[in-house]
């Protein structure tokens, strides 16, 4: 009887193993669903987040937001054109979407997509990109200058009164 125990014993401690690592395993899964379900609730609170942010703005009075101003500069040699005056008309219109580029970042902010690439931890290549996507409305000119012999600027603003209309206007007010 005592030679069966000692070859039974080798295979009670296999057996034994064996489920230990089953039960390591079943409760890593449990935990990769738990983070994989933490993971799909992260976006609706984001989502409310931004909701709340968008409530705050349509709650707030045109007093409360600032004026916006933006400058825009364009090159005049660098427009395409045939005569120095259509560059000039470029050179203008380029500045003034330089500036409504300003706008709608300081409205609608800026994507930035970057990506690095490191190989025998040294930077081999790093590249980065920023992407501006909306929509300005009410932007008046405020002033055109030359500033040089070949560069124009142009500033452009938002004012309270242009802010509290389009408040009014999301809200349904007008």
């Amino acid at each position: 009887m005592s030679s069966v125990n000692t070859v039974t014993q080798p295979k009670r401690i296999v057996t034994f193993g064996i489920i230990c690592v089953a039960a390591l395993a079943v409760s890593a899964c449990q935990t990769l669903v738990g983070t994989a379900a933490n993971n799909v609730s992260k976006p609706n609170v984001s989502a409310s987040a931004q909701l709340s942010a968008v409530q705050e703005v349509f709650d707030a009075s045109a007093e409360q937001v600032p004026t916006l101003t933006a400058v825009g500069y364009a090159v005049v040699s660098s427009q395409p054109g045939r005569s120095d005056s259509q560059k000039r008309l470029m050179a203008i219109r380029s500045a003034r979407m330089a500036a409504m580029r300003d706008l709608a970042e300081q409205i609608h902010g800026l994507q930035v997509d970057s990506s690095t690439t490191v190989i025998d931890l040294m930077v081999q290549n790093d590249t980065f990109r920023g992407v501006v996507s909306g929509t300005i409305r009410g932007a008046r000119t405020v002033r055109i200058n030359p500033t040089g012999s070949d560069t124009y600027e142009i500033v452009l603003e938002i004012d309270r009164d242009m802010i509290s209309y389009l408040i009014n206007t999301a809200r349904g007010l007008v």
